[in-house]
């Protein structure tokens, strides 16, 4: 199995939506370091998994879009909670939208949430 991983740090605001969600239901910053890894069995005609340049492009192009925006306030999250591990789901559907996929059998992507915190989403494709 290969592997290919490109990290990014972004800060970007939320604040949570569940009960009794003490100070952090107040609108709040946060540095997100969000690191996509992507794995597949076999490599490509070039010696690749994937084309790292691509995969640092849309990670680049989705951190411009993401930082400094507050999640509660983007289509992705109406209605739900605008957790860390809501938004490495969401950053991964991204992610996927913008990625040649041949090859590629998963997906994780990890997010560290300021130096407290990591959780991940990972699937299979």
């Amino acid at each position: 199995m290969y592997s290919v991983s490109v990290s990014r740090s972004i800060i970007a605001q939320h604040y949570l939506t569940v009960p009794e969600p003490g100070p952090e239901g107040d609108r709040h910053s946060h540095q997100f370091t969000i690191e996509a890894t992507l794995r597949g069995p076999e490599l490509n005609e070039y010696e690749y998994l994937v084309d790292i340049d691509d995969l640092v492009d849309a990670m680049d192009a989705l951190t411009a879009f993401y930082g400094d925006r507050t999640l509660n306030d983007l289509p992705a999250f109406e209605g739900a909670n605008p957790s860390a591990e809501r938004f490495a789901r969401v950053f991964g559907d991204r992610l996927l939208e913008r990625l040649e996929t041949d090859g590629i059998s998963e997906l994780r992507i990890e997010i560290q949430e300021d130096d407290v915190a990591r959780v991940a989403h990972e699937r299979s494709l």
